[in-house]
C-alpha cells in the first residue's frame, strides 16, 4: 500500500504577504503530528514560488522545517519564470528531474513539463525525457504493482505530445497521474487510469477558499484520493480497497474492506455495509494505520454502500463513504474523447472534496 499526501500549488509571493508559505507551514505542524508514519511521502507538484525567485523558495524552507517526511517537488510554469530553474534547486525534494523512485514494488515517475518548453504554460516532455518515460514504463512491466505518475498539468495540457501521453499511459497500465496547475480539486477517470489534480493552497476560488490538501492511496490496483481540508478536525479517513464506483478501472475484487486512518491515540474503527449495523474491524499487525474487515455475504452482490468510521479516545469521529460496483457492478460510461482530458472528469463528489467547479485561472477563474 502506497500512501502520498499533495500539498497543491504554493504560489509563494510577496503579492499576498506569502499567504501560501503560511498555510503550508500550518500544514506542516499538522502532518509532523498526524501524518508521519502515515504517509510515504509528500507531493508538491510545481508553480511553488509565484516568480521562481529565490527568496520565494526560502520561505518555503522555512516553512518545511522539521518536516521528517521525504518530499518530491516538481517545477510548474511559474517556478521557471525567470527562463530557468536554477533557483527552484533550493526547493526542498527538488533533486534531478526526471526520476523513477521505487516504493511498495510501484514504479514512481516524477517528470519535467516546463523545462523543454519556451516558458509559461508551454508544456512539454521533450524526445530525451519521453524516452527515459516509455523505458521505465516498460520495465514497470515487471513490477509488482503498476506505476504513478507525477507531472505539473494533465497531458491535454502539453503543447504536442499529449494525446501520445494519455496512449501510453493507458498502454502501459498507469494506476494514477497525479497533477497540480489546475488551483481546483478534479478527478478523471477513463476506464483505465486515474488523473487527478488538487487545488492551489493560496490561489483558491472555489469552497470558499478552503485551503487544504488530497491524500491518496494506492492498495494494490485500488485508488483512493480524498481532500481534506487545513481547518477540519483528526482524525481522517480513507477506504483504500475496494476502489469507489468513481474510482473503479476493473480491478481483480478483495474480499475484505480495508482503510487507512490518519490522526493519533484511535481507539476503534467500524465498517457498515448497506447501513446494517457495523462490525468492528482488525488494525493491521504490520501498519497500525491500516483497518479491515470481511465483505463476508456481500462479496458477490452487485454493489453496496460502505462507511468506515475511526473514533479517538478523545471521542473524536470521523467517517468515508464509498459506493462499491461489487463483483457484478456495471463500468463507467466513458466518452468518446482523447484520454488524459477532463472530458472523463467524474461528477461532483463533496464527500470527497471534488466540487465540479472547475474555478481556476486555466478554466472558469479569474486570472491570478
Amino acid at each position: 500500500m502506497l500512501t502520498w499526501a499533495h500539498i497543491g500549488d504554493l504560489h509563494a509571493s510577496s503579492d499576498d504577504d506569502y499567504l501560501g508559505t503560511a498555510r503550508l507551514a500550518e500544514w506542516a505542524a499538522q502532518a509532523r503530528q498526524q501524518l508521519r508514519g502515515a504517509v510515504d511521502f509528500v507531493f508538491v507538484p510545481g508553480d511553488n514560488a509565484n516568480n521562481g525567485l529565490p527568496a520565494q523558495y526560502a520561505r518555503i524552507v522555512d516553512a518545511l522545517d522539521g518536516l521528517d517526511i521525504p518530499i518530491h517537488a516538481i517545477p510548474g510554469d511559474h517556478d521557471r519564470e525567470s527562463g530557468h530553474l536554477n533557483a527552484f534547486a533550493r526547493m526542498p525534494g527538488a533533486g534531478v528531474l526526471p526520476r523513477a523512485v521505487h516504493a511498495d514494488g510501484r514504479r514512481c515517475l516524477f517528470l519535467d513539463v516546463v523545462s523543454a518548453g519556451g516558458g509559461g504554460p508551454d508544456f512539454r516532455l521533450g524526445e530525451a525525457q519521453l524516452a527515459w518515460l516509455a523505458d521505465e514504463l516498460d520495465a514497470s512491466r515487471s513490477d509488482t504493482h503498476r506505476p504513478a505518475v507525477f507531472m505539473h498539468a494533465y497531458p491535454s495540457d502539453l503543447a504536442h505530445e499529449g494525446e501520445a501521453l494519455g496512449q501510453l499511459f493507458a498502454q502501459a497500465g498507469v494506476a494514477m497521474v497525479d497533477t497540480g496547475h489546475t488551483h481546483y480539486n478534479e478527478v478523471l477517470n477513463d476506464g483505465r487510469v486515474i488523473y487527478a489534480s488538487t487545488r492551489s493552497l493560496a490561489q483558491i476560488e472555489e469552497d470558499d477558499g478552503q485551503p487544504g490538501f488530497s491524500i491518496v492511496t494506492l492498495d494494490g490496483c485500488h485508488v483512493s484520493w480524498r481532500f481534506k481540508r487545513l481547518a477540519s478536525p483528526w482524525p481522517f479517513v480513507t477506504i483504500t480497497a475496494p476502489a469507489d464506483r468513481r474510482l473503479d478501472t476493473g480491478c481483480t475484487h478483495v474480499p475484505e474492506v480495508r482503510a487507512k486512518v490518519f490522526g493519533r491515540d484511535i481507539a476503534i474503527v467500524t465498517l457498515a455495509i448497506n447501513g446494517q449495523a457495523p462490525q468492528v474491524m482488525d488494525q493491521d499487525e504490520w501498519n497500525a494505520t491500516v483497518w479491515s474487515a470481511p465483505l463476508g455475504g456481500f462479496h458477490a452482490k452487485s454493489g453496496a454502500e460502505l462507511v468506515v468510521t475511526a473514533t479517538d479516545t478523545r471521542g473524536n469521529s470521523h467517517a468515508d463513504r464509498i459506493e462499491w460496483l461489487g463483483t457484478h457492478g456495471r463500468a463507467r460510461t466513458m466518452p468518446d474523447a482523447p484520454l488524459g482530458t477532463d472530458a472523463h472528469a467524474v461528477e461532483a463528489w463533496p464527500g470527497h472534496g471534488l466540487l465540479g467547479t472547475q474555478l481556476g485561472p486555466n478554466k472558469h477563474g479569474r486570472k491570478w
